[in-house]
């Protein structure tokens, strides 16, 4: 007889066809919650400060408003408050999360003799990207071409992002105005300039935003710019750069990212 699958239940919650968050960010905001700490939270989680710090970023951006309102203390600490909307998260989940116990175990018992096939693609529902920074937004604008088209996506009442894509993918996303996605950009496709003044540049997107963060590294540095509050990109760039470009946390900085260097995705 063949074993019933292993089956864990993962809550994700979500608004639209946007995933927002799932079980360990959740037990970081509980942890949050009760330690008014990222420090302290942090550690009764088992995440590194720079884990948790970057958890709460990834958060904040994911949702319309903040989860998360926090100082930066350096790895001793620095206050962390639930924000409202957090607590409501929070409530949200553990209300859903009560009545899955059951459902699981009913779906372990009807996938016993499930084939390799059905297990892998079981498997591929858990995936997650490697892009270091993922921002919700809702289509403003559809601009269609001959091959590619260009989709403004509106992150914030003062962020938005381009991205061009092919005509194809337009319409098997659904992009259309109204619709939720999220931008993709990875790490390494972002550049700093520093200072806020106008660049001239062929980079459709140039945001500018404060240094909240400037993690040095052997080789290359990470560095966040937070563009208005609950709302950041991650940067990666070498160690002589971020030398040179003097980002120190308080710093105005612009970054500049291709169009076809963002991801669009949906659900």
């Amino acid at each position: 007889m063949t074993r019933p699958l292993p089956i864990q239940a993962v809550l994700q919650l979500r608004k639209g066809p946007v995933s927002r968050v799932g079980p360990d960010r959740i037990r970081l905001l509980s942890s949050i919650q009760a330690h008014g700490s990222i420090t302290a939270a942090a550690k009764a989680v088992g995440l590194s400060y720079k884990g948790a710090w970057d958890a709460v970023q990834a958060l904040n951006n994911l949702f319309e408003r903040p989860l998360v309102t926090a100082q930066t203390g350096g790895r001793q600490g620095g206050a962390a408050q639930v924000t409202p909307a957090g607590l409501a998260v929070l409530a949200a989940y553990a209300k859903v999360e009560d009545g899955l116990t059951q459902l699981v175990e009913q779906l372990e018992e009807a996938l016993g003799g499930a084939d390799d096939d059905l297990k892998s693609l079981i498997w591929s529902f858990g995936m997650k990207t490697s892009a270091r920074n993922a921002l919700r937004g809702v289509v403003e604008t559809v601009t269609q071409g001959a091959v590619n088209a260009e989709v403004t996506l509106r992150v914030s009442p003062s962020v938005a992002i381009v991205a061009i894509v092919t005509r194809e993918s337009v319409a098997d996303l659904g992009l259309a105005p109204g619709r939720e996605a999220l931008a993709l950009i990875k790490s390494s496709f972002v550049i700093l300039a520093a200072g806020d003044d106008g660049l001239r540049t062929s980079a459709r997107n140039c945001l500018a935003g404060t240094v909240i963060r400037h993690d040095e590294g052997a080789v290359n540095d990470e560095v966040v710019l937070e563009m208005e509050p609950g709302k950041t990109l991650t940067a990666t760039i070498t160690r002589g750069s971020g030398e040179a470009l003097g980002l120190k946390v308080g710093a105005r900085a612009q970054a500049l990212i291709k169009a076809s260097h963002v991801i669009l995705a949906v659900d």
